[in-house]
């Protein structure tokens, strides 16, 4: 229930807890089991009302299904001062006939839509995704799609995988499975154009001042920690942990990698 859900939120909250992320496979589909029914937004919206200032600071999610994707979840990410705006939706192919098969429910089109509805109401949101590469019956034609589709959407974070056969899946046994050598190349195209995209969109944060949440000391320099802005993007700079550990700070950021941002703690 909600309550149960805030409840133990507030119990880790008094351990010292400062962020929560709410896991599920599925978890748009969370509530609709439930008497009364309820959505994913639904308890979104309570716990950021109900979660006590100074307590727990944010709130994140993962992972959504584009198929089950809300409207309401969007607003919530874009309303609520609690909710990250971070949105991690798997899109696995771009190819149509590949989506079908893999019985995902969306096609190309459809995934874009919610895409453009999350960068209208959330702009400076990250999205991250995972894709497969290899999955059998996936042509050229079909893996240019993928690409045609990351170029549109240019992740924040991708996870990215090659298709290997699963013991008792309908997948596993077709003929038509792509040699792993094609997989292998596929697989670093999404790599490399993962990595270009990751760059652009760390870019944007150079000269801005933002919120980071300290987590840990930087393992390879101990003059420095690292945190993670709301949208998740890891953040080192000068800094004591032992004073900074768990604290919100402002941090203006001063250099951009792909996966990573260095910046200076302001005073």
């Amino acid at each position: 229930s909600m309550e149960a859900i805030l409840e133990e939120m507030l119990e880790l909250a008094a351990s010292g807890y400062k962020e929560c992320t709410l896991l599920g496979q599925n978890i748009d589909a969370w509530g609709r089991d439930m008497l009364p029914k309820r959505t994913f937004a639904d308890l979104l919206y309570f716990l950021n009302e109900n979660i006590p200032d100074g307590t727990v600071e944010r709130i994140r999610y993962v992972t959504s299904h584009p198929r089950y994707f809300s409207d309401r979840v969007i607003d919530a990410v874009a309303d609520l001062d609690k909710v990250c705006e971070c949105f991690h939706m798997p899109f696995q192919a771009g190819d149509d006939e590949v989506l079908r098969k893999m019985r995902r429910g969306y096609t190309f089109d459809s995934y874009m839509k919610i895409i453009n509805k999350i960068r209208a109401k959330a702009p400076d949101a990250s999205i991250c995704g995972d894709v497969i590469v290899g999955f059998p019956g996936e042509t050229d034609e079909a893996f240019e799609r993928t690409l045609d589709l990351m170029k549109a959407v240019k992740f924040d974070n991708l996870n990215t995988f090659a298709y290997s056969p699963r013991p008792n899946t309908e997948a596993a046994l077709w003929e038509d499975q792509v040699p792993d050598d094609v997989k292998a190349e596929r697989l670093q195209k999404v790599q490399r154009l993962a990595t270009e995209h990751a760059l652009e969109r760390s870019e944007r944060y150079v000269g801005r001042t933002v919120e980071v949440m300290v987590e840990e000391r930087n393992p390879r320099n101990v003059e420095q920690v690292m945190g993670r802005t709301r949208q998740s993007r890891q953040v080192f700079f000068d800094g004591d942990i032992d004073e900074l550990m768990g604290s919100l700070v402002d941090v203006k950021v001063i250099e951009a990698r792909p996966w990573s941002l260095t910046g200076e703690l302001c005073s």
